[in-house]
């Protein structure tokens, strides 16, 4: 029983030895080439490698391809997520973009008879168009009050006609009935006579 325990023991101290050299040595693939060629043999100018350690170097060199090709579509997908990223954030800037520009152009603009106008425009439109009804406003003040002016010397010159028209006639019937007094005078005259 103490062969076995110390058999065991013997065997742990092994393990445990190999596996911390194993944990400290470098196994990159250059490490591994390097551990070759320094633990090979030569023969002439050639060195010999035994099937084990080539087989132990072919399955570090498939690991390292594995590790490397999973890391390369691993990069390649994360790319692939970026780039739809960078093209969904592209899309939203282009359509934000002309949000704006529709924003800023309703913003100058005004609807004027259905019709989009500039404000620029719409201004110069309105300002013309309070101009010249001020312009208007004028001429018709200008024309009226000369018009009144021309209606109340004609009234006048009316009223002026109307009161020489008025005394002719007054003094026209007062020579009528003078002369009709006469007349009469001189048929009463006539008569008596």
């Amino acid at each position: 029983m103490r062969l076995h325990i110390f058999t065991f023991a013997a065997l742990l101290l092994v393990s445990i030895s190999s596996a911390q050299e194993a944990v400290n040595e470098d196994n990159s693939l250059s490490s591994q080439f390097d551990k070759i060629y320094r633990t090979s043999t030569s023969y002439q100018k050639y060195k010999v490698i035994s099937k084990e350690k080539f087989l132990q170097l072919k399955q570090g060199v498939l690991d390292s391809l594995k590790i490397s090709k999973n890391l390369i579509i691993e990069k390649n997908n994360l790319l692939t997520t970026e780039r739809e990223g960078i093209n969904k954030t592209q899309n939203l800037l282009d359509k934000t973009k002309l949000e704006l520009e529709t924003a800023i152009q309703k913003e100058d603009s005004i609807s004027l008879f259905g019709l989009q106008i500039s404000k620029t425009i719409y201004n110069f439109i309105l300002w013309g168009l309070i101009l010249f009804l001020l312009l208007a406003l004028l001429y018709f003040v200008f024309k009226f009050s000369k018009n009144n002016i021309l209606t109340k010397k004609a009234q006048n010159n009316l009223q002026d006609v109307e009161y020489e028209y008025e005394q002719h006639r007054k003094k026209t019937i007062e020579r009528e009935q003078k002369l009709r007094r006469e007349l009469q005078d001189e048929i009463n005259k006539q008569r008596n006579s």
